[in-house]
């Protein structure tokens, strides 16, 4: 076998699906744009906020992710594993380091209205009036 038939051949087992799924609408006229987000040991993350936009995907590069979105109680995401969010109206709690002795980094490929902001901060008022919305896990004992 040549080294061009092996290449050739390959890209038939390389992909990994590590996410699939349905959003619950794209924008009309919207594009995606890609980030990188860095935060160091025990970085809290962005403040509660949302993307009014559309769906955000996203994937832990290393470290561990803090993630909470409204509605769904709060979980760890861990380097290897992927994320999303619906956008729209949804409150996404956390997205801060899990770890206090290393750091995190994740890539976030956000469905983008171009007449939204891509990112809404979520105010103290209307945290409190959304709270019920709020899924809290009490801590083991």
């Amino acid at each position: 076998m040549t080294s061009e038939t092996a290449r050739n051949s390959v890209w038939e087992t390389a992909l990994t699906v590590v996410q699939e799924t349905t959003p619950p609408f794209i924008p009309q006229g919207a594009h995606a744009m890609t980030v990188v987000i860095a935060y160091p040991p025990g970085d809290p993350g962005a403040p509660p906020h949302r993307h009014p936009g559309g769906p955000a995907f996203g994937y832990v590069i290393e470290g561990e992710m803090l993630f909470e979105l409204e509605g769904e109680p709060p979980r760890v995401i861990k380097a290897g594993e992927a994320f999303w969010e619906p956008g729209g109206d949804i409150i996404h709690y956390s997205d801060g380091n899990n770890r206090d002795d290393a750091g995190l980094r994740f890539v976030v490929t956000m469905v983008c209205d171009p007449t939204q902001p891509m990112l809404v901060l979520v105010d103290d008022d209307e945290l409190l009036a959304r709270a019920d919305r709020r899924v809290r896990v009490e801590p083991k004992e």
